[in-house]
């Protein structure tokens, strides 16, 4: 009912269980945080990954050391401070970035902007440097300005490829089956609902076909849904374990598809002629160099066009704000 584009990997528990060939290095920048512990664990998990290399302004060490005693094949090596960020990321085929401040309760995605813009743009240049071939996966929020930054740190230096810049938006299709499913009694592992748009309040948009009010007032939960986890965490933090669940899915995808799995289908949000804006989420047909095929927006009902229409406004000045941010660097 809900299945528009195929459920990638049929979920986390068979990614970590995938025999295929797999000789990856993937890196994670911003490794000792609330998302960067979870996820390098589930990453740690899968023999999807030969070496995970991880990095943080401080205590990555001990994070690497803990990992390295689980017995499972990935080598894990720890990396700490500016001085020490090259070295993560030489020879590395993802890198997948959770690295930034959390939200609090009160603030939007955007308020992270002074702080992630800065530190996204650091890190994006490293990449640039030391592993222009390699597949980026932007986790750290907003999303909607992070994935421009990372566009244009990349083309100053003549590397950028659009089918290898993914901002992750993994976390809203995620929520949006698992919402679904418990709305309507349904196993959350067959549920997909793919969510196109961008990572932020309206632009997030959840392509359930059938408009009820029950299903419109699921839309604004789904869109809310960070603001839900901030809330409930009473100024202690924002999502992260899920957060983590999904940006472990959306790397295992990525991983499979460089292996030459075919039919691998996320969202994320790229480079796009999809809408009229430069950046948007859609189904993805992944492959070995990424983004193979964008599926696009697909038939939309008037709720969903009317969402998208909304939705404009705010991803152009999300993306137009991460450029010019780029654009006034010294």
């Amino acid at each position: 009912m809900f299945s528009r584009a195929v459920r990638p990997a049929a979920g986390l528990a068979r990614s970590l269980s995938t025999s295929s060939q797999n000789n990856a290095k993937v890196a994670v920048l911003g490794a000792s945080g609330g998302i960067g512990q979870p996820l390098s664990l589930l990453l740690k998990n899968s023999p999807l990954v030969s070496h995970l290399s991880l990095f943080d302004i401080a205590h990555t060490p001990g994070v690497a050391a803990d990992l390295s005693h689980i017995e499972t094949r990935a080598q894990v090596t720890g990396h700490m401070g500016p001085d020490q960020l090259d070295a993560a990321l030489q020879g590395c085929d993802v890198v997948v970035i959770p690295a930034g401040v959390p939200r609090k309760p009160g603030m939007t995605r955007d308020d992270l902007f002074n702080t992630n813009a800065t530190i996204v743009a650091t890190l994006a240049d490293a990449c640039a440097r030391n592993c222009p071939e390699a597949i980026v996966c932007i986790i750290a929020n907003p999303v909607n300005s992070t994935i421009p930054i990372t566009s244009e740190i990349m083309k100053k230096y003549g590397v950028y490829n659009p089918n290898k810049v993914f901002g992750v938006t993994t976390l809203d299709i995620v929520r949006a089956n698992a919402f679904v499913a418990e709305l309507k009694g349904l196993d959350p592992a067959r549920v997909n609902v793919p969510v196109i748009g961008g990572h932020a309040g309206v632009t997030i948009i959840p392509l359930i076909s059938q408009c009820t009010p029950k299903l419109a007032a699921l839309t604004a939960r789904i869109q809310d849904a960070g603001t839900e986890v901030v809330k409930a965490k009473a100024g202690a933090g924002s999502a992260t374990l899920s957060m983590a669940y999904a940006g472990a899915r959306f790397t295992f995808s990525v991983l499979d598809a460089m292996n030459g799995k075919e039919g691998v289908v996320e969202c994320a949000y790229v480079r796009s002629e999809e809408t009229e804006c430069k950046y948007f989420s859609t189904p993805l047909l992944l492959g070995k160099n990424g983004i193979e095929k964008n599926l696009g927006l697909g038939k939309l009902t008037a709720f969903e066009e009317k969402l998208v229409a909304d939705a404009m406004g705010e991803l152009k000045g999300s993306i137009k704000k991460g450029e010019e941010f780029v654009a006034n660097m010294k």
